[in-house]
């Protein structure tokens, strides 16, 4: 599935939806559930949830019955069918607008964890990379209440001059989780998607300075999206270890490619971050663990620190096969 959180052009409220590419149609679950039930001999919840966080924590056995239920729609897109509140069953993709899958996750973890952008950042500063970092994978926190969508304008953070993007990719949690071991890890990961670590270098050297952080250099945004590909969607490119897969990803400023790279080359998997970040912990449905930055994948990076940076007016857009494009403007 690739699933969505949007709004229409009725209303402010936000839904959750499934895209279908093919058709460039989005279903509208909670209306499409009740079609479903009217409709199937199934044991089934009265009610789906309508947002997204609440979706992925109703469980393993909803979301099998959300992908019957669009498998059942499937030859019903040119005829939609009708629900029993007189609900639509699905949106054309261009009347609607896509917010930020997961508007607030519970928490937001980043890691550090492909080996070509943490070799670069450190020769960039003429040190080699510490053997600490081979010892297991590292994160930060970031701020859950600071995500935007795609489409959203990033305004520019007041108190920097060296505005950066980062090309990463982002996995989200399905289920309560505590010690799983890595080879155990793909049975708690609901879908990944796509994800911009904005972050403010001027800030966040010199703090980085003081021994913690990154704090402000980080956390004024974080932007995900377009939607959250389940792991049955990306099978067929499995690279052989926990969560990772053989797909390309790149970056374009203003319609200009300057970086690409495959979430193939992390170094330390997504089984492996999930090992790491619920060690003594538990992990909770919705929360969000960031891959790092791809190698090459943000301007300090590709200019050696030295910018030039992103400016307002710049569109920057990130992609990946299957995840599509996660575009936005500064402002």
């Amino acid at each position: 599935m690739k699933l969505v959180t949007f709004s229409t052009p009725q209303g402010d409220s936000l839904h959750v939806g499934a895209l279908h590419l093919t058709r460039q149609v989005v279903v509208h679950l909670v209306s499409a559930w009740a079609w479903y039930r009217a409709n199937s001999n199934q044991a089934l919840p009265e009610n789906l949830p309508d947002n997204m966080l609440a979706l992925i924590a109703s469980g393993e056995g909803v979301l099998q019955a959300v992908q019957r239920m669009l498998a059942a729609l499937e030859t019903r897109l040119d005829s939609p069918p009708a629900t029993p509140q007189g609900g639509l069953v699905y949106y054309p993709l261009k009347t609607v607008r896509l917010h930020a899958p997961l508007p607030r996750p519970p928490s937001f973890r980043d890691f550090y964890a492909f080996e070509q952008h943490v070799r670069t950042a450190f020769a960039n500063r003429g040190r080699e990379v510490p053997p600490e970092w081979y010892r297991a994978p590292v994160f930060y926190y970031s701020n859950p209440g600071a995500i935007i969508g795609p489409g959203d304008d990033l305004p520019y953070p007041s108190y920097s001059q060296q505005l950066d993007f980062e090309l990463e990719i982002a996995c989200i949690i399905s289920r309560p989780g505590r010690n799983i071991p890595a080879n155990q890890a793909e049975q708690h990961i609901f879908g990944y998607t796509l994800l911009n670590d904005w972050s403010a270098r001027d800030e966040q050297r010199w703090e980085m300075k003081v021994g913690l952080g990154p704090a402000k250099g980080k956390d004024f945004a974080t932007s995900l999206g377009p939607w959250i590909v389940t792991p049955d969607e990306l099978s067929a490119r499995h690279a052989g270890r926990p969560g990772v897969y053989d797909l390309a990803m790149c970056a374009r400023i203003n319609g200009v490619e300057c970086s690409s790279g495959n979430w193939k080359a992390l170094h330390y998997s997504f089984g492996e971050m999930i090992e790491r970040a619920s060690a003594e912990v538990w992990l909770q449905p919705g929360d969000v663990l960031g891959s790092g930055t791809v190698g090459s994948g943000c301007l300090l990076e590709i200019t050696r620190g030295r910018g030039p940076w992103l400016q307002p007016g710049d569109l920057v857009e990130l992609e990946a096969e299957v995840l599509g494009v996660l575009a936005n403007k500064i402002v």
